[in-house]
C-alpha cells in the first residue's frame, strides 16, 4: 500500500484537486529580496545557498563549499551567540555588519540538521516605543471582539502601510469571514465576505501556526532557487517551514493575481494554541516591509490574540459565574422543595440566556420538562434516543439537526440548532438547548462552487477568476454555536450531573433509612409477612412467620418454598404461579402441616405492588392465623346448641300451665343471652370469645335449670294447698 506522502505532489506540481497535499515547505527557492545560506556544523561550511547569494553578499562566486568566515566575516561573532539558544521552533534575529552594509539575519535549525541563515538588508529605524505603547493601550481597552478587530485592522494599516488590511476569522468548518477591514477608499469592500476553507489548504494552515509572519513582496518576482536542491546533510530536500524568504506556491500566486493583489503580509492570530484567524494585508504594487516592521506586526498580533482570549474567557467566566449561582439554587431547592429541577425551569428563562437559546428541555428519569420554544414531548424523546446511538461526548452541538439526521427535518423551524449534554450515565438523560432556523444570505468572495480550470502547467491554474461577490441563501441552519456557548453548556451539564448524583445519593440514603425503618416495623409485627421480588425471591420475612413455620425448618428462599408446609399444595402452586406470572392478587385459606406441631389454618393474602401499570416492584404475602377465629366459631355453635338444650330441659320436666310459663320466661332469658352473645362477638377480641360464650352458655343452662326447678316447686306448692 502506498503511503500518503507518495501521493503528495512536489512543490509547483499540484493542481486544485490535490493542492491541500502540496509539499509547500519544500519550495527549494526563495524570494529574491534576500539571501539564504545553509551551514554545516561545527565547521560552518556553506553546503547550500540561494542562487542570488553571491550577488547579495558581494561575492564573485557561489559561497557553497566555503567557510562562513570567508563568505561574510561579520556574521561569525553574531552566529556564535545565537547558537547557544534553541533554534528549532522560533528563529533568532541578529543584526550584523556585512560587506555591503548592515544586515538582518534570521537563524534556525531545520529538522534535517545544519543551520539556516536568512539575510536581508536593514531597513529604516522604527520608533518601537512610540508605536507599541498607544497600540497596546488601544488593544487592552477594546470592550468587545468586534471593536477589537476593527482597531486591529486600523493599527496594522498604520504600522505596515498596506492598501488593505483584513482581520480574517475562521469558523468551525474552516471557512473564513472578513470580520474587520481597513482599506483605501477606492478599493472594493470585502467586509463580511466569506471564503471557503479550500482557499487555505491544510498544510498551509499548519505552517501559519509555526511561522507566524509571512511576506510576499511581488507576485511577479522570479524566485532564486536553492542549490544544490538536495541537502548534502540529509540527502533530502531542505525543509523550509520556518523560512520567511520561502517562495510561494504557484497556486497561491495565481490566486493573488486573480484578485489583482501584488504584495501581501499575513500574520497569524493564535488563540489558545489554535489558529483563530489571520491579519491579511494586501497591496496593489510591490511592497517589502523590513524586519522591524514585521516584528512590530508579530508583537501586535500576539497582543490581539491575548485580548481575544481574554474576551472569550470573560464570556466563559460569566457563564461559570452563572453556573455557580445555578448550582447554589439547585442545591437550595433540593433542601427546600426536594426537587432540583424547579431551579432550572423557574419560568425566568435563566436557563436560556447563557447560550442565547430559544428553548430548553430536560430528559430525566422518563420525564420531560421544557422551557421556551421547543419541539413536542415525543419529538424530544426521539432526539434523546438518537443521541443514545451516537458516541458519548461531554457536549454535542450542531447548527443543523436535519443535516445530522433527515428524520428531524420537520423540527427545523423550532430546533434547527441543538446543543446536548448528558447529565448521567443512564441512557436517555440529557439537557438540551434549541435554536430556530435562521434563513440568511452568505456573501462569498467569488463562487466557491464554480469549477476550477487547469492549464498545461501550474502557473495556468485558476482557482477563481472572478472575485465578484456571490450570494448564497442558507437554509436549515441556526445561528452557529460559539465556543462560549459550548463552554457554558459543558459547565451547566457538569453541574447538573453533580447535582443529579448528589440528589440520587441523598434519595438512596433516604430510601435506605426508610427501608431499615420498615424492616424493623415488619420484624416487630405480630402478623406473619413475607416480601418477595418480581422474580419470586424472598427479600424479607419477620419473626412471626418464622415462629409460625417453626425454628427447625430452613429459612424460606422463594415463595414456592411455602408448598413444603401446606396440606393442599396443588391449589397453592396454581395460585402462586398466577401471582408471579400474571401479577394477579388473591386470598385463600391454607392449612399448615408442620412436623411436630398441630395442624393450623391460615388466611393467606398475596398482592402485587406496582410502580407503574406495566412494572411490578414485587409482592407482599400476609398470613393470618385462623385458630382463634375457628375457636370463636366453634364457641358460637356450642352456645347456640346450649340454648336449644336448655329449652329442651324445661320442656321435658313440665306440663300444662307450668310448661307455658317456662316457655314464656325462658324465651326472655334466651333473648337476653343472645343479645349478650352478639355484643361479645362484635366488641370482644376473637381470642376471648370462646371463654366468654362458654361462661354465657353455662349461665343460660344454670338459669334454665333454676327456672324449671322454681316453676316445678311453685306448681307442687299450689297443688298441696288445694
Amino acid at each position: 500500500m502506498m503511503s500518503l506522502q507518495a501521493h503528495a505532489p512536489a512543490f509547483g506540481e499540484a493542481d486544485l484537486t490535490n493542492c491541500d497535499r502540496e509539499r509547500i515547505q519544500y519550495a527549494a527557492a526563495i524570494q529574491p529580496h534576500g539571501a539564504l545560506l545553509v551551514l554545516r556544523e561545527p565547521d560552518w561550511i556553506v553546503v547550500q545557498a540561494s542562487a542570488n547569494a553571491a550577488d547579495f553578499l558581494g561575492l564573485r562566486a557561489s559561497p557553497v563549499g566555503r567557510k562562513l568566515a570567508l563568505v561574510e566575516p561579520g556574521l561569525v561573532p553574531c552566529l556564535a551567540r545565537a547558537l547557544t539558544q534553541p533554534l528549532d521552533v522560533i528563529p533568532v534575529a541578529l543584526r550584523c555588519i556585512g560587506r555591503k552594509g548592515p544586515l538582518d539575519c534570521l537563524v534556525h535549525r531545520p529538522p534535517e540538521g545544519g543551520v539556516i541563515l536568512e539575510l536581508e538588508h536593514v531597513g529604516p529605524r522604527r520608533d518601537v516605543g512610540a508605536i507599541l505603547e498607544p497600540a497596546l493601550q488601544t488593544i487592552l481597552a477594546a470592550p468587545s471582539l468586534r471593536s477589537l478587530c476593527d482597531e486591529t485592522a486600523r493599527l496594522f494599516k498604520d504600522v505596515a502601510g498596506y492598501d488593505r488590511v483584513m482581520v480574517y476569522r475562521f469558523d468551525d468548518d474552516g471557512h473564513g469571514e472578513v470580520f474587520a477591514e481597513e482599506r483605501e477608499p477606492h478599493l472594493e469592500a470585502y467586509l463580511g465576505n466569506w471564503y471557503p476553507a479550500s482557499d487555505i489548504p491544510t498544510l498551509a494552515r499548519k505552517l501559519y501556526e509555526r511561522n507566524r509572519v509571512r511576506v510576499l513582496v511581488d507576485v511577479a518576482a522570479v524566485s532564486a532557487p536553492v542549490a544544490p536542491r538536495i541537502s548534502p546533510l540529509s540527502g533530502k530536500e531542505l525543509d523550509m517551514s520556518l523560512c520567511f524568504l520561502r517562495s510561494m506556491s504557484p497556486i497561491h500566486i495565481q490566486y493573488l493575481r486573480n484578485m489583482g493583489v501584488v504584495a501581501t503580509l499575513v500574520v497569524s492570530l493564535m488563540v489558545g494554541g489554535k489558529l483563530w484567524g489571520l491579519v491579511a494585508c494586501h497591496h496593489y504594487q510591490p511592497r517589502f516591509v523590513h524586519f522591524e516592521t514585521r516584528a512590530l506586526c508579530e508583537l501586535l498580533a500576539e497582543a490581539v490574540a491575548t485580548r481575544i482570549l481574554a474576551l472569550e474567557s470573560f464570556l466563559q467566566a460569566q457563564a461559570e459565574l452563572w453556573v455557580r449561582r445555578l448550582e447554589q439554587r439547585m442545591v437550595e431547592t433540593v433542601s427546600r422543595k426536594g426537587d432540583w429541577r424547579i431551579a432550572l425551569f423557574d419560568g425566568s428563562q435563566s436557563l436560556l440566556q447563557p447560550l442565547g437559546a430559544s428553548g430548553a428541555a430536560l430528559l430525566f428519569e422518563g420525564t420531560v420538562m421544557t422551557e421556551g420554544d421547543v419541539p413536542g414531548t415525543q419529538q424530544i424523546r426521539d432526539i434523546g434516543a438518537w443521541l443514545d446511538q451516537k458516541p458519548r461526548a461531554p457536549v454535542f452541538a450542531t447548527p443543523s439537526l436535519s443535516g445530522e439526521a433527515a428524520a428531524f427535518a420537520p423540527l427545523t423551524p423550532v430546533a434547527s440548532g441543538v446543543i446536548a449534554v448528558p447529565i448521567s450515565n443512564a441512557p436517555g438523560e440529557y439537557l438540551l438547548w434549541f435554536r430556530p432556523e435562521r434563513i440568511r444570505t452568505v456573501t462569498w468572495g467569488g463562487n466557491p462552487f464554480k469549477p476550477f480550470e487547469i492549464g498545461n502547467d501550474p502557473t495556468d491554474l485558476s482557482p477563481r477568476r472572478s472575485f465578484a461577490q456571490w450570494h448564497q441563501m442558507v437554509e436549515g441552519t441556526s445561528a452557529p454555536w460559539t465556543q462560549a456557548d459550548l463552554a457554558a453548556a459543558r459547565l451547566i451539564g457538569e453541574t447538573v450531573t453533580d447535582v443529579v448524583l448528589q440528589f440520587r445519593s441523598l434519595r438512596m440514603l433516604i430510601v435506605q433509612d426508610q427501608l431499615e425503618t420498615v424492616r424493623r416495623q415488619i420484624q416487630l409485627s405480630d402478623q406473619p409477612v413475607m416480601i418477595a421480588s418480581p422474580e419470586g425471591t424472598v427479600l424479607a420475612s419477620n419473626q412471626a412467620l418464622e415462629r409460625l413455620l417453626g425454628d427447625v425448618h430452613p429459612r424460606l428462599q422463594r415463595v414456592e418454598d411455602l408448598l413444603l408446609y401446606v396440606a393442599d399444595a396443588t391449589d397453592l402452586r396454581r395460585r402462586l404461579l398466577d401471582l408471579l406470572k400474571h401479577h394477579r392478587g388473591w386470598r385463600s385459606e391454607i392449612r399448615l402441616e408442620i412436623e411436630g406441631s398441630a395442624a393450623s389454618s391460615l388466611l393467606l393474602r398475596a398482592d402485587p405492588v406496582f410502580a407503574a401499570p406495566s412494572r411490578v416492584l414485587g409482592f407482599v404475602l400476609l398470613f393470618t392465623d385462623l385458630s382463634t377465629q375457628k375457636a370463636a366459631e366453634a364457641a358460637r355453635g356450642l352456645f347456640q346448641e346450649s340454648l336449644i338444650q336448655g329449652h329442651r330441659l324445661g320442656l321435658g320436666s313440665l306440663e300444662g300451665p307450668a310448661d307455658l310459663l317456662f316457655r314464656s320466661l325462658f324465651s326472655s332469658m334466651i333473648e337476653n343471652a343472645q343479645l349478650a352473645a352478639w355484643e361479645i362477638t362484635d366488641a370482644v377480641e376473637t381470642a376471648k370469645i370462646p371463654e366468654l360464650l362458654a361462661n354465657l352458655r353455662l349461665s343460660v343452662q344454670r338459669a334454665a335449670e333454676t327456672l324449671a326447678h322454681l316453676i316445678r316447686h311453685e306448681t307442687e306448692f299450689s297443688e298441696q294447698e288445694n
